[in-house]
C-alpha cells in the first residue's frame, strides 16, 4: 500500500467512516451525505477531502455539485494491507499446529 498510514489515519475518524459508509451503495453528493452524519455540510466536505487524499474516494463534478464514490482501487489496497496481517497470523497458526503434531 502506497501510504498505509494516511489511509489508516483517515479511517480512524468515526465521522469519516460514516461518510465512507454513506457511499457504500453508490455515488452521492455532499448534501446527500450530510443527512447521514451529525456535522455540517462544510465539515462533510472536509472529511471527503481527507478521504480523497487517502485514495478512498473519488469525485466528479456534475454542474455545480460534486459527486463522490468509493475508490475501489484504494479500498482494494487497504484490504490487501490488512490481509497481510491475517496471512501472517494464519502462517503462525499453521507453524504452531504442525509443531504440536510432531
Amino acid at each position: 500500500m502506497a501510504d498505509a498510514a494516511r489511509v489508516l489515519t483517515a479511517m480512524a475518524d468515526p465521522t469519516r467512516r460514516a461518510v465512507l459508509e454513506g457511499l457504500r451503495w453508490g455515488p452521492r453528493s455532499v448534501g446527500d451525505l450530510t443527512s447521514g452524519v451529525p456535522v455540517s455540510q462544510s465539515a462533510v466536505s472536509q472529511h471527503l477531502r481527507v478521504l480523497r487524499e487517502a485514495g478512498l474516494v473519488t469525485e466528479r463534478r456534475e454542474g455545480n455539485r460534486r459527486v463522490y464514490r468509493v475508490d475501489l482501487d484504494g479500498v482494494t489496497e487497504l484490504r490487501a494491507y490488512l490481509d497481510g496481517f491475517w496471512d501472517a497470523a494464519l502462517a503462525a497458526f499453521k507453524d504452531f499446529a504442525e509443531g504440536a503434531q510432531s
